[in-house]
């Protein structure tokens, strides 16, 4: 499928889910950290996840590889895409709202065309991308109130570990390109998440101690839904909505993922964000419109004669 080819309505459904699916994980990890620790809700979360995606390996009959080289790429892919951002994105979570949290995850789509064009030779920033990556920081800067990182309280810091977890899912995207394009999806999936619980599991037990199991039955429903839902289920759906529709497409999920997770925020939570933050997220969402060449698209077709 081409970039910008229109969905059908299969790929919209699943990328709809999708959508769902992890804009229901900002809640579900809060809830965890009412009380979890953040490395525990991190060891929690991609622990139970390896057992379920090395299930669907095996019962695909894929081969698992022996190669210590594909094993080092998995890990680490496990430390770029989940143990480093899912740690910083739970401690954020502690300071900043669930809605906020989602909105700032926006900043993954110009962070990973700008390492794409830095590491690929095939992907260059072209002017389209160009004017899509400036309104993509400009969103999340609105969406800050750079006026606000002057004072350096712990809400500041906080949003600028979101903004680290985002960095790192780029670096992730381009790491996963070079190392394991060639790997099935679900191998890839179910390797990076076992290396990243070899890396998180020692680190919560050395700081949060070993795993306290008798938790309120809200903690492990939501723990059920991270690593159920959010984690293994949604990378499994993750790779068939980018088969049927295309990396380009597949942006879109990163816009709608904001909406419902404000919306739990709010019904749930009683979040309510500052309007600055809508209007960051309009701005955001204008720009992955034109870095897919989907406004663009639209527009030749308005004024073409």
């Amino acid at each position: 499928m081409t970039q910008n080819q229109t969905l059908s309505s299969r790929a919209w459904g699943e990328l709809l889910l999708l959508a769902l699916i992890w804009g229901g994980s900002f809640l579900a990890m809060r809830i965890t950290l009412n009380e979890v620790g953040v490395f525990t809700t991190v060891a929690h979360r991609i622990f139970w996840a390896a057992f379920i995606l090395w299930g669907v390996v095996l019962y695909r009959g894929i081969s698992i590889p022996g190669s210590g080289k594909i094993w080092g790429a998995f890990f680490v892919m496990g430390a770029l895409n989940n143990a480093i951002p899912f740690a910083l994105f739970a401690w954020g979570q502690l300071y900043i709202e669930t809605g906020l949290t989602s909105i700032l995850n926006g900043a993954t789509a110009p962070f990973g065309i700008l390492l794409a064009a830095l590491f690929f030779k095939d992907e260059p920033i072209t002017l389209r991308r160009g004017i899509g990556v400036v309104l993509g920081f400009l969103g999340m800067a609105i969406t800050l109130g750079l006026e606000n990182l002057q004072e350096f309280n712990i809400k500041s810091l906080a949003q600028l570990a979101i903004l680290g977890a985002t960095f790192s899912y780029a670096l992730a995207g381009s790491w996963a390109r070079a190392q394991l394009g060639h790997l099935p999806s679900q191998l890839s999936a179910a390797g990076m998440v076992t290396a990243a619980t070899l890396i998180m599991v020692p680190l919560a037990w050395y700081f949060e101690g070993p795993f306290d199991l008798t938790l309120m039955p809200s903690t492990w429903m939501a723990i059920f839904y991270m690593t159920v839902f959010a984690t293994a289920l949604a990378y499994l759906l993750y790779y068939r909505v980018l088969s049927m529709a295309g990396s380009g497409n597949l942006m879109l999920c990163t816009l709608l993922i904001p909406p419902v997770a404000v919306i739990l925020g709010s019904l749930v939570l009683g979040e309510a964000l500052h309007f600055r933050a809508f209007i960051g997220f309009g701005v955001l969402a204008l720009g992955m419109f034109i870095l897919d060449g989907r406004l663009e698209q639209y527009l030749r077709r308005r004024f073409s004669v």
